[in-house]
């Protein structure tokens, strides 16, 4: 058996001990009768669980009352936990060393909030007959600033938390409202919160402005998310400083790779070129081909102001109408960025591929390369579907006509080949394809949304992404299979775990509803499977849903100096490298492979876990405000088409509304059952269907309706829509 095993084994025979104990505080039990209770017969397991016991004891988690003799003690026995609020303000203890959350009602919260890390005690509720939860102390604040609706009163004020997981408003004292008007959203930090006060007491920092106004919204988006907008002086200062000139002396160092035909593909709306493709063909009938990726390690030197404020960011973050950079814009836009007929500092994965797309030769390591040329995706893609070296004006990124060497062509198409190739193999080793469309705005000069698009990956998107996967891989690889005194170096990886097996038994459930089959019972065979779900899907009116709910299946990557291979692309070794502009794990990884290529000890593994779980935090954090912007604009793109009749899919069913799913414009909003005029709706979650008492009429998961916006809350970033019928009734 695994040690993980073991340990997972170990851990359920503690649970089990202690569940029998809570059960009966006021009892105190022997070896025996734990056994007995427990139904152990085996004389291995008996002996593990007398074993459990008394290390439970010496932790203090169980308290011996007499020789042999148990007692459990709730105020004795605490767990190190962070909180999951949910909307209704109870909460889930998330603790390491239990399999299951524990519920924690919020007369039990103690003042704590969302994701603080606290100290609970457990308990046995018999009239509920469940274990709960009670925050006995709060060891650290995930957050000690808040964004909300200020109201004013004579001589004080309350501001309301637009973040639903926040169950109290803050009072603020006279001397703490700071010019604030009523009605301004505003950014409160959390002062005190004593034992006896009702509220906390709060103080106001920043005034974001009107509610519903575009910049109040965006910025309450960042501060919600703990997100910087702007850089500190001192920082900019720093950066503005650097050296970034090209210097003889440097270059001796590196690979020189300047005569190599290189190039980058990227959005044409691109502001940064942090990756760049080289391309030769050899003597031997094989291709070298070079990724390359901007050297940001070279000026991010560690302890430096620079270096601490990208840490603290950890990642670039991208609102619809604007970008927030990990780093000052001297970097970002400049000495970090691969324009075109620019000599730049960068770090290289250099491959010798045969023509079926396999790795003959690999090499790492610092060089000095010169892009021949910028492309966009659709320039690109014209190459590859054409084969032809005349860019005509609707595509280029110059808006004019021009054309290429005939050497780019055929260099972007027998990339094309390779990724092809690449790509087929890591599909058949069970790598997941979600092609789900991006929803991207068109903007006005004010920022007003005058039309919504879907992005979706053509080719020229996927060589890219191929290649740049074949890098990360490789340099992941050649780090973890390093050892030093029989364990593996420490690395960054980027980790993707097994999907949630009942999150795939609900996705089966309702695919069935469509007609469509999922297969489980072959673990090893689910990824084809999926694909081939996402492949049925493709073009019909479930597909969006679909694919959102089969995303959610998945596992959230994350980063981690512990490696358990990347589920999603089929890959035993997975890091990221290629985006360092953007993402400070890559300039991990670069400081570390940059370190075992010059031969150094294996670096801090806690060190490293550490900076990987803040890594992973920021992420979630910039995500979430991605979805926030995207929402926020959606509402206001509907906002302008009050009077307009939309066809919408059902793409959710609770017990209080169904989420209709707009088909033109990917816009979700809700109808709220107590909204329906025709009769009362009763929910069915089995089914994923509300039904009408008198007419018998129902909604189901997926049907097509049409449906008008009621409300549209750029505030609350909801939509509320009015029913006004099925496609069948209102087209037939």
């Amino acid at each position: 058996m695994s040690k993980d095993k073991n340990t997972s084994k170990t851990k359920k025979i503690k649970d089990q001990i202690l569940k029998i104990f809570r059960k009966n505080p006021d009892k105190n039990f022997n070896h025996k009768q734990v056994v007995s209770k427990l139904d152990i017969e085996e004389p291995d397991e008996r002996d593990k669980v007398v074993e459990n016991i008394s290390k439970l004891a010496d932790k203090n988690k169980l308290k011996q009352v007499s020789r042999g003799k148990y007692q459990y003690d709730e105020n004795v026995e605490l767990y190190d936990a962070v909180l999951d609020m949910t909307a209704r303000g109870d909460a889930y203890a998330i603790v390491k060393e239990l399999e299951d959350d524990v519920f924690v009602f919020r007369k039990n919260i103690n003042h704590a909030f969302n994701k603080d890390r606290v100290k609970i005690s457990i308990f046995f509720n018999k009239k509920k007959r469940k274990e709960e939860g009670k925050v006995v102390e709060i060891t650290e604040r995930k957050k000690t600033t808040f964004v909300g609706t200020f109201r004013r009163n004579k001589n004080f004020g309350f501001v309301s938390i637009q973040n639903p997981k926040v169950y109290t408003d803050f009072f603020i004292p006279k001397s703490n409202i700071n010019e604030a008007k009523d009605g301004q959203v505003v950014v409160v930090e959390l002062k005190k919160w004593g034992e006896k006060d009702s509220s906390p007491i709060g103080n106001i920092t920043e005034i974001l402005g009107e509610p519903g106004e575009h910049e109040t919204e965006m910025q309450t988006i960042l501060r919600e998310n703990s997100l910087p907008s702007q850089f500190p002086k001192e920082v900019e200062d720093y950066a503005n400083q650097i050296d970034t000139k090209i210097h003889k002396s440097e270059v001796k160092k590196r690979r020189d790779m300047r005569d190599v035909l290189t190039f980058t593909i990227d959005p044409k709306d691109a502001k940064d070129f942090d990756d760049a493709l080289s391309f030769r063909k050899l003597d031997n009938g094989n291709q070298e081909i070079g990724i390359h990726i901007a050297d940001v390690s070279h000026y991010l030197q560690p302890g430096t102001i620079l270096d601490e404020e990208a840490f603290d960011r950890a990642t670039s973050i991208y609102l619809v109408d604007r970008v927030v950079p990990m780093l000052p814009e001297v970097l970002s836009n400049g000495a970090c960025s691969l324009r075109p007929n620019e000599e730049k500092y960068t770090f290289s994965a250099v491959f010798e591929l045969d023509k079926n797309g396999y790795v003959k030769k690999e090499w790492f390591g610092r060089t000095v390369t010169y892009s021949d040329a910028r492309f966009a995706y659709e320039e690109a893609q014209h190459f590859i579907e054409n084969q032809s070296a005349e860019v005509p004006a609707e595509i280029s990124h110059t808006d004019k006509k021009y054309s290429v060497k005939p050497e780019i062509v055929e260099a972007v198409t027998t990339l094309n080949g390779l990724a092809k190739i690449m790509r087929g193999r890591r599909m058949s080793a069970g790598a997941i394809s979600f092609d789900k469309a991006e929803v991207k705005f068109d903007l006005d000069e004010d920022n007003e949304p005058v039309g919504v698009f879907f992005k979706t990956q053509k080719e020229a998107n996927k060589l890219i992404e191929e290649f740049m996967l074949l890098a990360n891989r490789k340099v992941a690889e050649f780090i973890g299979k390093k050892e030093e005194g029989k364990k593996a170096k420490t690395f960054v990886y980027r980790c993707h775990d097994e999907p949630n097996s009942e999150k795939l038994q609900d996705l089966k459930t309702l695919v069935s509803q469509f007609g469509h089959k999922l297969k489980l019972e072959d673990k090893t065979k689910i990824g084809s499977s999926l694909n081939k779900l996402m492949s049925d899907v493709k073009g019909k009116k479930e597909q969006n849903l679909v694919d959102t709910l089969a995303i959610r299946t998945m596992s959230k990557a994350n980063y981690s100096t512990d490696n358990i291979g990347h589920y999603g692309l089929a890959f035993d070794y997975y890091s990221h490298f290629t985006s360092p502009i953007r993402r400070y794990p890559d300039v991990m990884a670069h400081r570390l492979l940059q370190r075992y290529l010059d031969g150094g000890k294996s670096a801090n593994k806690e060190v490293y876990e550490e900076q990987c779980d803040h890594c992973s935090e920021m992420e979630i954090f910039s995500v979430n405000a991605e979805r926030d912007s995207i929402k926020f604009m959606q509402v206001k793109f509907m906002q302008d088409h009050q009077d307009q009749e939309f066809l919408g899919v059902i793409s959710g069913v609770t017990d209080f509304g169904v989420f209709i799913e707009i088909v033109e414009n990917k816009c979700e909003g809700m109808v709220r059952l107590s909204d329906i005029q025709e009769d009362h709706f009763e929910f069915d979650a089995k089914n994923f269907t509300i039904t009408g008492r008198k007419t018998n009429k129902s909604y189901q998961l997926g049907d097509e309706v049409y449906v008008k916006v009621k409300n549209a809350d750029l505030s609350k970033r909801q939509l509320d829509f009015t029913l006004i019928g099925s496609r069948d009734e209102i087209e037939n």
